[in-house]
């Protein structure tokens, strides 16, 4: 009987070590395909910002306004992919998905459209129904970006009042000594 115990609990100890080497190969994987992602957002966000100055020297003869709505349309989509950058980054050093930079880069996609939508709007004045669909779409995109930001800032508050007084004081600590 004492045998079947120890075979019992061997058997346990080498499912336990299973269990653990697996999660050490996943958990690595999972870091792999974030580094991946993560290089294909810089490589994007540099090829935008290429992209960005390219589209100023081929504009440049033509009016302000159009120049500064096509640099704003792409500054804006450079905001994303870094903030999606930041999202990622994130996920790589506390191994779980924070939602707050998703909520962000909604708010930013939200005011592009936005952006984009209103200079569309202004050259549709005559165009009645053209003008009212733009102003409609305009209105619901404003209260997406409402509802996105109020919840990127309940979960911050959130994430400040649930934050421990002494883990805040190892931070706080840390700060000090490195700065």
């Amino acid at each position: 009987m004492a045998r079947a115990t120890k075979r019992g609990s061997s058997e346990e100890t080498d499912e336990k070590e299973r269990q653990r080497l697996a999660d050490r190969v996943l958990g690595f994987l999972e870091d792999v395909v974030y580094w991946a992602v993560a290089v294909v957002l810089v490589i994007g966000s540099m090829a935008l910002l290429v992209a960005q100055f390219n589209t100023m020297l081929r504009l440049r003869n033509t009016p302000a306004s159009t120049i500064m709505l096509e640099v704003l349309d792409g500054l804006l989509l450079i905001f994303i992919f870094v903030e999606l950058l930041y999202a990622v980054r994130s996920c790589l050093r506390s191994h779980e998905i924070v939602a707050e930079p998703f909520l962000i880069v909604g708010i930013l996609a939200g005011i592009k459209e936005i952006v984009v939508l209103s200079v569309e709007a202004a050259t549709l004045l005559k165009d009645g129904p053209q003008f009212s669909r733009a102003v409609v779409e305009i209105a619901v995109l404003s209260v997406g970006v409402l509802v996105l930001a109020v919840s990127a800032f309940v979960l911050r508050e959130r994430r400040h009042n649930d934050r421990d007084p002494v883990e805040e004081d190892a931070r706080q600590e840390e700060k000090t000594a490195s700065g």
